[in-house]
């Protein structure tokens, strides 16, 4: 098999070796891929003011509502990748690798459309302050110009991904972030152009990622290399992708949606508000970055290891992933916790502003554990192919208790210190969920069933 195959198989060789190699390259390219968020946040904020950092930081929520549908369906398509590499079968490899790059095309334009033609009715649902209305609208509107670009850079990535390949994407983010982040400084620092020149700068760096991720796809032996004459919706693996895509996706964007109720929530208390919890919600994405690179190499790993049958490995590479992923994620939430009013003090503001900010990171991050938990669990559960599982968890958990609690307690209590709690209470829930599913059902002996060989 090639070189590919033979040095990133996650079959063979020690587990923990196995998923720690996979895992760092992941920490390190979702750390540049914060680096890509936060640039904007920490110009933004220190050369354009209080009003703009709002701006930026309300659209966040809404734009991962329209990206994560999408971004859910890469995942499905990364995990039916990995059993037939796993497996062996590279003609169905091969058919899987290049209908995910078809259906990626047409994802990319459908988020544009909806991002530059919903974008003003959303905003106004979502309560966002007079004040920062306007640049909001800018920023949102630039930022989906280049949603191709961003949605084809996850569909890539989840295809290398899936081959056992996380180095080439790290490669290429590195690129594109110190991109971002010089486009930053040249517009916004050098000729003070307003939030737009921060997406714009966002959009090209994602633009030049994706081309990146595509060259390398282009470059592969010759069993994975993707040929672009035969990018097609094969109708018989278009369903198996969305499948198990779709649940994921369903789920990203309905936890978005939450989380747009939250920040609307969250807007009632004025700019100052929306300004501090946007700077810690750029703390927290790197908070999480342990979380996110072990779910995503519990998923790769155990797709692989299911089509060949590895039934052991599954289980010994779950348990290793879980508890890896808990300890880092918690030592992270302590550092958090103790360093809130420096790290937040980084992004610029009013004191004010840092207050909020603050406020919520010391409610929140003593909690990152069961966050690592259950977004590992869920990890599992794709990886498995259980994907409307994690779906329904989280829907059910993060979503409609989330929201109802909200609506409940902010009626009766009015601060703001009741919307933060609304995190840890559901973390709680859905950790819950997991594992009494995860030891009380039988889901663990269907696997068998599921063939991926040729």
């Amino acid at each position: 098999m090639s070189n590919i195959s033979s040095s990133t198989r996650m079959t063979e060789g020690p587990i923990w070796k196995r998923i720690v190699l996979f895992a760092i390259p992941l920490f390190w390219g979702h750390l540049f891929q914060q680096f890509y968020n936060t640039a904007d946040t920490l110009i933004v904020g220190n050369f354009l003011g209080s009003n703009a950092l709002a701006a930026v930081s309300s659209s966040g929520s809404l734009i991962m509502l329209l990206v994560g549908l999408f971004n859910g369906i890469s995942i499905g398509a990364s995990v039916i990748i990995g059993k037939y590499f796993g497996a062996g079968n590279m003609k169905a490899l091969r058919r899987a690798i290049h209908t995910t790059i078809g259906f990626g095309l047409c994802c990319g334009v459908a988020v544009t459309l909806i991002g530059e033609i919903a974008a003003p009715q959303i905003l106004h649902l979502m309560g966002t302050p007079d004040e920062v209305l306007v640049n909001s609208l800018v920023y949102f509107r630039v930022y989906f110009m280049g949603a191709l670009g961003f949605v084809m850079y996850n569909f890539f990535m989840g295809i290398l991904q899936a081959l056992g390949d996380s180095r080439h994407p790290l490669i290429y983010l590195m690129i594109s972030s110190a991109t971002n982040i010089t486009l930053d400084l040249i517009l916004i620092a050098g000729f003070r152009f307003g939030v737009g020149a921060a997406a714009l700068a966002t959009t090209i760096s994602q633009f030049l990622s994706a081309f990146l991720c595509l060259r390398q796809l282009l470059h592969n032996p010759e069993e994975i290399r993707v040929s672009l004459k035969e990018i097609r919706l094969d109708r018989m693996m278009l369903p198996q992708i969305v499948t198990n895509g779709l649940p994921t996706g369903v789920q990203n964007s309905i936890i978005s949606l939450a989380n747009v109720f939250v920040q609307s929530n969250i807007n009632k208390f004025g700019a100052l508000a929306v300004a501090g919890c946007g700077s810690y919600a750029k703390i927290e994405g790197f908070g999480f970055l342990p979380v996110t690179c072990f779910s995503m190499a519990l998923t790769t790993f155990i797709s692989q290891n299911l089509g060949a049958r590895e039934y052991g490995r599954v289980k010994k590479g779950s348990v290793f992933g879980v508890i890896c992923s808990i300890t880092l994620a918690e030592l992270i939430g302590l550092l958090v916790y103790t360093f809130a009013p420096t790290l937040l003090s980084l992004f610029g503001g009013s004191e004010e502003a840092i207050a909020f900010g603050v406020t919520q990171a010391r409610t929140i991050s003593l909690f990152y554990c069961l966050l690592a938990y259950s977004h590992c669990m869920a990890g599992i559960m794709r990886g498995a192919g259980r994907s409307t599982v994690p779906m329904l968890v989280m829907m059910i958990c993060w979503c409609l208790i989330r929201v109802s609690y909200i609506s409940i307690a902010v009626h009766f209590i009015p601060v703001i210190n009741v919307v933060f709690w609304a995190y840890p209470i559901t973390w709680t829930l859905s950790s819950i969920v997991f594992t009494v599913y995860y030891f009380k059902s039988d889901w663990i002996h269907g696997l068998e069933k599921q063939k991926f060989s040729a």
